[in-house]
C-alpha cells in the first residue's frame, strides 16, 4: 500500500453510468429461458474456482460457485462502503443503487444513481457527453473499475480483477478477487476516509440439496433438472479474525469440516493489507439480514467499528456476517492505494450424489477447504505483479491502432464466459497432468462443451490457453469409442407435437455433441442433450477432425504425441459418419431432420454446411496421416498409408460432387434435395476452415466470393438494414422463406463472427467489421453484456444467454494475425 497515481483505464472499455437503467433491454424468446434481466458486470474469480459477479449499480448477484449451476440474486450485506469527513461535514454510502427489496440493512444509506439525459452512452461513442452520473463502470476482462464522481470530495477508484493472463495456468485457476482503491484528495484541505468491506458467512449454501435431481423435458425440448441451493442454511457457521505481520483478515467458515471435505464446505475470507498509515477496524460478527446498525452506527459516524470478536456459531435460523474497515486521512494533493481480498476455499465439485473432483486450485492450495486465508494472503502479496502480467498481455492488442476500440472491447470482455460460463477446471492426474478442463453450452443449454458450438466459440481458449483447450479434445477422443444404450425420448418432437422415436444415447464410433451435464458425470456420460438424436448428426465427427489438426497445427506443431492420441477417434469418427452416404456419391446426406447446429432447421441431401465440413475434415485427416508418418517413432506406418489414401479417394469423390449438386452460379444451395432457395449465411465454414489451416480450397475462390458477397447482400444488408447482424438465412432477395421460422431468421452472435472472420480471410476486412459491430452494438447496448446470448432477433428478444459459441470473436483476431 503506496502512494501511487491513479491507475490509467484503458480507453476502450465497456462502460456505462453507476445505477443507470435501461429503458427497453432485451427480454428472453421464450418464457422457460432464463432471464436475470441486464445488471450483469465482469465476473471476478478463476477458471473452474467459481466465481462472483458484481454489476454497473454495485449489488453482487452472481453466483457461480456451484460448478454447473446458475444462482442470480442481490446479497446485500456483501458490498463496499465509504465514509468520507472533511471539515465538519461527513457522509457514509453503501456502494450500491439499489436498496435491498426485503426491507433490510434499512439504517444504510445507499449510493445515489446516475440519472439519463438523452440518449445513453453506447459503443459507437465510447467517450460522448454523459448524461449526470454519479459515477462511471468500466469493464475490460478481466479488469473493470468503479469511477465514483460527484458524491464525495474524494477522488475514489476501485480496480477488480481476478489473476487471469494469457498461457498461465496456475493463478488463472484460484477463488480470488482483489479490490485495488485508489483514493486521491484534490482539495487543499484534509479528508478522511473509511472504506469498508462486509460479506456474508455463505458456507454451505452453495450445493443441490437434491443430490439426483429428475431430468424432465422443458418447453422447448431442452432436458433440465432442478437446483436447489442451500441458500440462508448458515447453522454452526462461525468468523475469527486473523492476521499475521503483513495482513489481516476475516475468515468465515463453519464449526465442523466432513472428511473428506464435500460440496459446498470450506471458508470464505476478506482481507487487506496492514499499512501505518491506516487503521483498521472489524467486527467478527453481525445479522446481515436486519437493519445493519451494528455496523453501520459506528461506521457512519466516524468511520469506525467496534472491533468485536465473537466467534459464536450461528443458531439455527440465524444468519452472521463480517465488516472490515480502513480508515485514513489524506492531505491535499495525496494519493493512496487500499487492496482487499475476497478469497474462497471451496475445493470439491460434485456432479451425481458421490460423483466429486476436486477443483484446479487445489493443485497449489490443497485440498483441506481451510486455506481461504492463504489465498487472500497472496492476493494481497502478489497483487501488483498480477496486475502487471495482465497489462502485459492486453496491451500489445490495446495498442494496435488499426484494430477499433470497439473490437478491442469485446475482443477481451467476450472471455467473461471462461469465468462464468459454469466453468469446471479439475486437479491435476497422471492421465491428465493439467487437469480436465470444460466450459457449458449456456445455462439454458446446460451441458458442456458442445463441439458444434466450440468449432467456433473455442478459437479464445485455443489461442490463450491451448493445452486447456487440447484437455477438451482429448476428452471427446475418448469419448468416441463408447456406447451407452440407454433409451430416450427425442424432444424436437415434442416441440412440433409428433410422436418422437427412441433413441439410444451414444453409439460407439459416433462423435458425441458434449462432454455430459453437472449433474451426472462429466466427461464419462456424454451427449447429455437429447433435443436431437446426436449420432444422427453429419457434422460433429468432422467438427472434431477439424479440431484435432486445427490445435495442433496453431499451437507450434510440434505437439505429436497430440495427435497420436486422438488417431483412433477421429477414423472412427470418419468411418462412422461415412455410413450415412447412403447413395454412394461420397458425400454424407443430411436426412431431413435437423441434424446439425442449426438443430431447428431441417436439411436434405448434400447441404452446404455439412457437405463443406466434410471435405474439409478429410483434408485435415490426410493432413494428420503426413504428420503421423513422418514422426521417427511411427510404428503404424503401413496403416496410416492405407487410411490416407482411403480418404484421398472419398475427397477426390466428394469434392466435385458438392460443386455439382449446390453451386447455382451465385451461392451455394443450402442442400440438394429441399428445393428451398434459402441462402445460408454460414454456407462456407467448411471452407474458412480450410484455409485457416492451410489446406486446399473446398470450393475454388471465385464461387466464394460471389457466395459471400450474396450473403453480405441478402442476410446482413437486407435484413433489417444490417441493424441486427445477419441472418441465418434468408432468400437472396432479402424475404424470408418462412416468416415463422425460428433458426434462420434468429442473428446468431457466434455465427456472425464466424462470418466475419472468412470475409476477413477473404479480403471483405470493411464488410467484416461492420458485420461483427452490428452484433457488439446489440448486445453491448441492449443489456445483454456479460451474458452474451446465442440468438437475438429484432423485436428485442434473445435466447440462450451466456453463450460459448460468442468467442469466435477471437476467431476474427486469429485470421488478422495470419495476414
Amino acid at each position: 500500500m503506496t502512494k501511487l497515481p491513479p491507475s490509467v483505464i484503458p480507453f476502450c472499455t465497456w462502460s456505462r453510468p453507476i445505477g443507470l437503467g435501461w429503458d427497453k433491454p432485451y427480454t428472453v424468446r421464450y418464457a422457460s429461458n432464463i432471464d436475470d434481466g441486464p445488471w450483469h458486470g465482469m465476473p471476478l474469480g478463476g477458471f473452474g474456482a467459481g466465481c462472483i459477479g458484481r454489476s454497473s449499480r454495485g449489488d453482487f448477484n452472481l453466483w457461480h460457485i456451484d460448478g454447473g449451476e446458475h444462482v442470480f440474486k442481490n446479497i446485500p450485506a456483501c458490498q463496499f462502503s465509504v465514509f468520507e469527513s472533511s471539515g465538519s461535514s461527513s457522509q457514509a454510502y453503501a456502494l450500491c443503487t439499489e436498496p435491498p427489496e426485503d426491507g433490510s440493512l434499512k439504517t444504510w444509506q445507499w449510493y445515489p444513481a446516475s440519472r439519463g439525459v438523452g440518449e445513453e452512452k453506447t459503443t459507437s461513442s465510447p467517450h460522448s457527453p454523459l448524461p449526470k452520473t454519479t459515477g462511471t463502470y468500466h469493464a475490460l476482462y478481466p479488469r473493470s473499475w468503479f469511477v465514483y464522481e460527484g458524491v464525495f470530495q474524494a477522488e475514489l477508484t476501485c480496480e477488480q480483477f481476478s489473476p487471469i493472463w494469457v498461457g498461465n495456468y496456475q493463478e488463472t485457476s484460484y477463488p480470488v478477487a482483489v479490490f485495488l482503491w485508489t483514493a486521491h484528495n484534490p482539495t487543499n484541505a484534509p479528508i478522511s476516509l473509511s472504506i469498508m468491506f462486509t460479506w456474508q458467512n455463505m458456507v454451505g449454501w452453495f450445493t443441490n440439496a437434491l443430490k439426483s435431481p429428475e431430468v424432465r423435458v422443458r418447453d422447448d425440448g431442452s432436458p433440465v433438472y432442478e437446483y436447489q441451493p442451500r441458500l440462508g442454511e448458515s447453522l454452526d457457521n462461525s468468523n475469527q479474525l486473523v492476521e499475521n505481520s503483513e495482513s489481516i483478515g476475516l475468515l468465515l467458515e463453519r464449526v465442523s469440516i466432513n472428511e473428506p471435505v464435500q460440496e459446498g464446505e470450506g471458508q470464505w475470507c476478506i482481507a487487506t493489507r496492514k499499512h501505518p498509515s491506516v487503521k483498521v477496524y472489524y467486527h467478527t460478527r453481525w445479522n446481515p439480514i436486519g437493519t445493519g446498525e451494528q455496523v453501520w452506527q459506528s461506521f457512519a459516524q466516524n468511520g469506525s467499528l467496534p472491533n468485536d470478536v465473537d466467534n459464536t456459531p450461528a443458531a439455527e435460523g440465524e444468519q452472521i456476517g463480517v465488516a472490515l474497515a480502513v480508515h485514513f486521512t489524506l492531505q491535499g494533493g495525496e494519493t493512496l492505494e487500499i487492496p482487499f481480498a475476497l478469497a474462497w476455499d471451496l475445493p470439491v465439485t460434485e456432479f451425481a450424489a458421490e460423483v466429486t473432483y476436486f477443483r484446479r486450485y487445489t493443485d497449489f492450495f490443497g485440498r483441506s477447504g481451510q486455506n481461504a486465508w492463504t489465498i487472500a494472503s497472496a492476493g494481497l502479496a502478489e497483487y501488483q505483479t498480477w496486475q502487471q502480467q495482465i497489462q502485459t498481455w492486453q496491451q500489445p492488442i490495446l495498442d494496435r491502432q488499426e484494430l477499433p476500440d470497439w473490437f478491442k472491447m469485446a475482443l477481451f470482455n467476450e472471455l467473461y464466459n471462461l469465468t462464468s460460463g459454469g466453468t469446471l477446471w479439475t486437479a491435476a492426474t497422471e492421465r491428465d497432468p493439467i487437469g480436465q478442463f470444460a466450459v457449458l453450452e449456456c445455462l439454458d443449454y446446460r451441458w458442456y462443451e458442445s463441439l458444434d458450438v466450440r468449432l467456433y466459440g473455442s478459437f479464445g481458449l485455443l489461442m490463450l490457453f491451448p493445452e486447456l483447450e487440447k484437455a477438451v479434445i482429448r476428452a471427446f477422443a475418448r469419448a468416441i469409442p463408447t456406447h451407452d444404450d440407454t433409451p430416450r425420448v427425442i424432444g424436437y418432437y415434442y416441440t412440433i407435437g409428433a410422436d418422437s422415436p427412441i433413441a439410444v444415447r451414444k453409439i460407439a464410433g459416433a462423435t458425441p455433441h458434449d462432454l455430459g451435464a453437472p449433474n451426472e458425470h462429466v466427461w464419462e456420460k456424454t451427449n447429455y442433450t437429447s433435443y436431437q438424436d446426436c449420432n444422427l448428426w453429419k457434422d460433429l465427427g468432422c467438427d472434431f477432425v477439424l479440431q484435432v489438426y486445427r490445435d495442433f497445427l496453431l499451437t507450434g506443431a510440434d505437439d505429436v504425441e497430440f495427435l497420436a492420441d486422438c488417431w483412433n477417434a477421429v477414423v472412427q469418427t470418419l468411418n462412422y459418419l461415412k455410413t450415412f452416404d447412403k447413395d454412394g456419391d461420397g458425400i454424407p446426406e443430411n436426412s431431413g431432420a435437423p441434424d446439425q447446429t442449426f438443430d431447428d432447421w431441417r436439411l436434405l441431401g448434400v447441404s452446404a454446411y455439412c457437405g463443406g465440413l466434410w471435405l474439409a475434415a478429410l483434408e485435415g485427416a490426410i493432413a494428420i496421416c503426413d504428420v503421423l508418418t513422418n514422426r521417427r517413432d511411427a510404428e503404424n506406418t503401413e496403416e496410416l498409408v492405407q487410411q490416407k489414401s482411403i480418404y484421398e479417394a472419398w475427397l477426390a469423390q466428394s469434392r466435385p460432387v458438392y460443386q455439382e449438386k449446390l453451386w447455382n452460379g451465385q451461392y451455394y444451395r443450402l442442400d440438394s434435395a429441399s428445393g428451398s432457395d434459402v441462402l445460408m449465411a454460414d454456407q462456407l465454414c467448411g471452407q474458412f476452415y480450410a484455409r485457416l489451416l492451410g489446406l486446399s480450397d473446398i470450393v475454388p475462390v471465385e464461387c466464394a466470393l460471389s457466395a459471400l458477397k450474396t450473403v453480405y447482400d441478402a442476410c446482413f444488408l437486407k435484413f433489417h438494414n444490417g441493424k441486427f447482424g445477419a441472418a441465418n438465412g434468408v432468400r437472396p432477395d432479402g424475404s424470408s422463406e418462412n416468416p415463422n421460422a425460428t433458426h434462420p431468421l434468429e442473428v446468431w452472435t457466434g455465427i456472425n463472427f464466424g462470418l466475419a472472420a472468412i470475409l476477413v480471410q477473404m479480403g471483405m476486412k470493411d464488410e467484416a467489421f461492420r458485420t461483427a459491430y452490428a452484433v457488439v452494438q446489440q448486445v453491448y447496448d441492449n443489456g445483454l453484456q456479460f451474458r452474451t446470448p446465442e440468438a437475438i432477433t429484432p423485436v428485442g428478444t434473445f435466447r440462450a444467454s451466456t453463450y460459448l459459441r460468442a468467442m469466435a470473436i477471437w476467431a476474427i483476431y486469429l485470421v488478422i494475425n495470419q495476414q
